[in-house]
């Protein structure tokens, strides 16, 4: 094969669209354990139950847009129950019971998609509107794959302007600083814990959906995205919003330039990047010292 300039100018485009689902499912990963200190092993699991009921509405309306936003709102629902219910009882017992828990818990999503869907899964295929590909200038591209980065960028520009940008969003920020001061002041802080833990649920749920064209849709499907979703959140730091979206961006070009030139370590360079960027600053990009402790 010929490397040429344009193949691997697409490559790197492939790469950004992959990294656009990694960044949008540590995006999740990250809302939830830097607003709750959570560490949540259910989340390739949401990602999993997202593809899977967005297939199943689109089978209903043949409507992917409908999919598209009904899906986050019933992941985020599964959610929010899933912390008032399972999670807010062991607040305040150390890290290791909501990581044991949600771990449990992904097994039982797991499970219940199989009794559901079946073992094999179900086919997905790529909406009529964004089929076909355009041309960059740099070659020929899937319309689809562009629409991932897009619709990535829209998530975190929502996303940021929520947090920053509205009083609900301070309240927010505020909350998991010093959940004390804002009782005194208040404020129902198990209720900002409730919503920063559906909203985590509802970006997994939407990252399944976008991702569901791209992939096998099966049960275990969740399995193998878990642990490159905690790669992109410890490469970019634990906790952090904006490491979450750089990390996920580059462990997508990693593996997607490896798989050109070395597609037998492609799975294996987004560890070794890990590994690399522990030694340097154990922290990850952007994430903070002693946040584990």
């Amino acid at each position: 094969m010929e490397f040429t300039p344009s193949l691997i100018a697409l490559q790197l485009v492939t790469g950004i669209a992959l990294g656009a689902i990694y960044a949008l499912l540590a995006l999740g990963l990250s809302l939830i354990f830097g607003m709750l200190t959570v560490v949540n092993f259910a989340h390739g699991a949401f990602f999993m139950v997202g593809a899977f009921v967005g297939l199943y509405f689109m089978g209903l309306t043949g409507n992917f847009w409908f999919s598209l936003v009904l899906t986050p709102l019933v992941v985020g629902a599964i959610g929010l129950a899933t912390e008032r219910f399972l999670v807010r009882p062991l607040y305040g017992r150390g890290i290791d019971y909501p990581l044991l828990l949600t771990f449990g818990l992904s097994w039982v999503l797991i499970e219940a998609m199989r009794v559901l869907f079946g073992i094999e899964g179900l086919p997905s295929s790529t909406p009529a509107l964004l089929r076909g590909s355009v041309d960059l200038g740099i070659g020929f591209f899937p319309k689809y794959r562009l629409f991932l980065i897009f619709a990535t960028a829209v998530v975190v520009l929502a996303l940021w302007l929520f947090l920053e940008k509205t009083r609900y969003g301070l309240i927010v920020r505020a909350g998991s600083r010093d959940g004390d001061i804002c009782r005194v002041l208040g404020i129902d802080v198990s209720r900002v814990w409730l919503v920063v833990f559906g909203i985590g649920t509802a970006i997994a749920g939407l990252s399944g959906v976008l991702a569901a064209p791209t992939r096998a849709v099966n049960p275990e499907m969740g399995i193998s995205v878990l642990a490159e979703s905690f790669v992109v959140t410890v490469v970019g730091g634990m906790g952090s919003l904006p490491g979450a979206v750089v990390a996920g961006l580059l462990v997508g070009i990693v593996f997607s330039m490896t798989s050109l030139f070395a597609p037998e370590l492609a799975e294996l360079s987004i560890f070794v990047l890990m590994a690399v960027v522990l030694l340097v600053r154990p922290q990850g990009f952007f994430g903070k010292a002693g946040l584990m402790g």
